[in-house]
């Protein structure tokens, strides 16, 4: 096969797995207008078409999706090849790609972007934005991080955090005007900003802790957006009380852009975790990516203070409901 003739089908594969041309043509670093021409050849040499196209949406034909499922186990099996050709000369390098939940990509991986870029330059990494826990392995993602509630029973998972408090917060503007709740019930009087899972519709409902009392609650809002940023900004605009983590609600607490409620009835959640599939390879450019989120190893030295510590990588079954450190 010629290097046309194999760049055309994975063009063919990325925008399946993407759903669109647009997000396709970006992750192959090459205009919407060039992808589709590609597409057109690939189809031409066939003799057959191989995606449905319209305005709004972009899927496979029946034969399309025939050789998708097929060429795909091949593509990763080339990709595998090559990252341990890599692995072997100790060489740090390759594409990398990770799939990570708005919380964790804003605290915990963009701010160590530019010390990851410049100690690992030849690591090319496709970081994927995604609050809706797509499949990494169907996806052909190297690695995920979710909370550890929502990890699979049979993953390597990797703790990122520790345990986190979830905290019901609002704006002092928004408590002076409609006052503060002293307890769960009270939250049904005032006007609250929920998340929407993505993908699923489903709507993230409220827990509440104190002594031996548990209450969950499905809470009716004036608000409901399926993306976390856009909840803690509204909160932080006043608009109603957000029940949620952020590592940045910390530092907002401090400096009296928001208040906690019903601090007395808190309850926690496992954590973030990094996993993938135990039938993947750990190649060094995630062990790299996991040292950089963790502070250790290499970057340990470039930071202030003290550095977090967590369990190395290694393989281990993640319960989802007993992520203890």
């Amino acid at each position: 096969m010629r290097g046309a003739e194999f760049a055309q089908l994975k063009a063919f594969v990325e925008v399946v797995r993407r759903a669109s041309f647009a997000r396709a043509a970006g992750q192959l670093g090459m205009s919407a207008s060039a992808l589709s021409q590609t597409i057109r050849t690939l189809e031409t040499r066939l003799g057959v078409r191989v995606l449905n196209r319209t305005t709004r949406s972009v899927a496979p034909t029946t034969i399309g999706q025939q050789l998708c499922d097929r060429i795909v186990p091949m593509m990763d099996d080339m990709d595998t090849a090559v990252a341990d050709a890599i692995a072997a000369s100790e060489r740090i390098a390759g594409p990398l790609r990770i799939n990570a939940p708005t919380i964790a990509a804003l605290s915990l991986i963009a701010p160590r972007l530019r010390r990851f870029a410049e100690t690992y330059p030849a690591i090319e990494l496709d970081l994927y934005v995604d609050d809706a826990l797509s499949d990494i392995v169907s996806e052909r993602f190297d690695a995920g991080i979710r909370a550890g509630e929502r990890l699979a029973q049979d993953v390597i998972a990797i703790r990122l955090t520790p345990e986190m408090d979830m905290l019901a917060v609002a704006s002092p503007e928004y408590l002076r005007r409609f006052g503060e709740p002293l307890v769960p019930l009270d939250l049904n009087a005032h006007r609250c900003i929920n998340w929407l899972f993505p993908g699923s519709g489903d709507v993230h409902r409220w827990a509440f802790e104190k002594g031996d009392r548990r209450v969950e609650m499905s809470i009716r809002g004036s608000l409901i957006c399926n993306h976390q940023e856009v909840v803690l900004q509204s909160a932080l605009a006043g608009l109603g009380i957000a029940y949620t983590y952020d590592a940045r609600i910390e530092g907002w607490i401090e400096n009296g852009l928001l208040q906690r409620v019903l601090a007395d009835w808190s309850t926690r959640f496992p954590g973030l975790f990094l996993y993938y599939s135990n039938r993947q390879h750990s190649q060094l450019s995630l062990r790299a990516f996991i040292d950089c989120l963790l502070d250790r190893g290499a970057f340990a030295t470039n930071l202030p203070g003290k550095t977090r510590k967590a369990p190395p990588l290694r393989s281990k079954k993640a319960r989802a409901q007993h992520p203890r450190s």
